[in-house]
């Protein structure tokens, strides 16, 4: 009786204990505030990569056009000045390889297509799409490389025509193979919405939850984590772009019937969601078992508005959505020429009327374009002085209540690549997200 009313009646005081309840609490809070602070940074980079996907289909076509109109004015009139500008050759091969991407992308019959990826089992379906996804990160890795070097190689005079040749080649090679690899995974997840059976799709989702187990568990720098901010920013734009064309290709086969969109949108959503989801939870634990303050997106969000302002200019060394493409991963030209091909499919503009609506919609797209880059411009100006004049911002994003790290350790840390010099596939930490 003695034992079972000290067991009912003893007490504990948790103030002995203050410091490691107060860690666990500010560990609590790091964990829900990250996602918060995630979104935001998550918010600016979707714009950013609209604004770069929107320059392909909107100024890049205008620029190309007066480049061609400038060398053609040159040539006749015998003019002194440089044929083409550097930027204007890098406009003119940008809108050919989008052009004969696209080109090339139409001769794929996606009809026979769907109905053979549609008559494989599930397992099948499964491996293919993982095998899908992993072919468009490595062709995403390699893919501004291939560009970058095209570029250096046109512009510069003292490289011969036989090596600016070669690179082009690879570079339509690339980008119709990346497109292709891109067209296949958008017509697997159309069967997967389309399918009666809805393992695939519960299959798809659930495979995003496997990443958390590749993630969560391993040591992660503020490098590393800005390497996967950005590998998720890209991908999250990727299956937005993706589920539009799945939207447009279904639309088309029901006859453009809308009430078709009542079974197509919950599934879209599911799937996006996930994808929300597991973001959420896999940097929440990132941070939390690292110890890194959720205010690390903060200066990530600076990063990208210092790329945005220092791309606008009038001398950068490289136009914005190739900063973007190195930052982030995310290239536009095969994503645009999956876009363009689906439409080309999927719309027809018969008539006066037609051709009318398209010059319309062309023109309500270069004001969304410009829109969006005024505003994400303001934007990035404003927080980028907001982040620079703002007292007693942590530098890396470790917790300023830990110890200081000891001599030797910090000189090892400030040896290393500074946030700003990390690119999407740079080699940090002796690994790359």
């Amino acid at each position: 009786m003695r034992y079972l009313f000290a067991e009912v009646s003893r007490g504990y005081l948790l103030e002995e204990n203050e410091q490691m309840y107060t860690e666990k609490q500010r560990r609590f809070h790091t964990f829900m505030k990250t996602p918060r602070e995630l979104e935001k940074l998550m918010v600016f980079g979707l714009f950013i990569c609209l604004d770069t996907f929107l320059f392909v289909f909107t100024l890049l076509p205008v620029r190309a056009c007066l480049a061609v109109l400038t060398c053609v004015y040159r040539l006749v009139t015998c003019c002194s000045q440089s044929v083409l500008e550097p930027s204007q050759k890098c406009d003119i091969i940008r809108a050919t390889i989008l052009v004969v991407g696209s080109v090339g992308l139409g001769y794929l019959d996606t009809s026979a297509l769907y109905h053979v990826i549609r008559g494989q089992s599930v397992i099948k379906l499964y491996v293919m799409y993982n095998m899908l996804e992993i072919f468009d990160r490595l062709l995403a890795s390699i893919g501004q490389d291939t560009l970058d070097s095209l570029y250096w190689v046109a512009c510069d005079r003292n490289k011969s025509y036989f090596a600016a040749v070669f690179y082009f080649v690879i570079a339509n090679i690339y980008v119709l193979t990346h497109s292709t690899v891109l067209l296949v995974e958008a017509v697997t997840l159309n069967v997967a919405i389309n399918s009666h059976n809805k393992a695939l799709l519960t299959i798809m989702i659930s495979n995003n939850f496997v990443e958390l187990k590749g993630s969560v568990f391993k040591k992660f720098e503020t490098d590393n984590l800005f390497q996967m901010s950005c590998s998720d920013i890209r991908e999250r734009f990727h299956y937005m772009v993706l589920m539009l064309v799945v939207s447009m290709r279904n639309l088309e086969q029901f006859n453009w019937d809308y009430s078709h969109l009542e079974t197509l949108v919950p599934h879209i959503v599911l799937v996006l969601c996930g994808e929300v989801v597991v973001d959420w939870i896999k940097h929440a634990f990132i941070t939390k078992f690292n110890d890194i303050t959720p205010d690390i997106y903060q200066k990530y969000k600076a990063i990208l508005s210092r790329d945005l302002a220092v791309s606008r200019h009038r001398n950068v060394h490289s136009e914005h959505s190739d900063l973007v493409s190195r930052r982030m991963g995310f290239t536009p030209l095969p994503l645009g020429c999956l876009v363009w091909q689906t439409v080309n499919q999927s719309l027809t503009f018969p008539g006066i009327s037609g051709k009318l609506f398209l010059v319309v919609g062309f023109l309500c797209l270069v004001t969304m374009k410009v829109l969006i880059g005024i505003c994400l411009l303001g934007h990035a100006c404003k927080y980028r002085q907001a982040t620079d004049t703002s007292p007693g911002r942590s530098n890396s994003g470790q917790n300023p209540s830990q110890p200081p790290e000891p001599a030797g350790k910090q000189r090892k840390i400030n040896a290393g690549k500074a946030l700003s010099d990390v690119d999407r596939y740079t080699l940090c930490s002796n690994r790359i997200e």
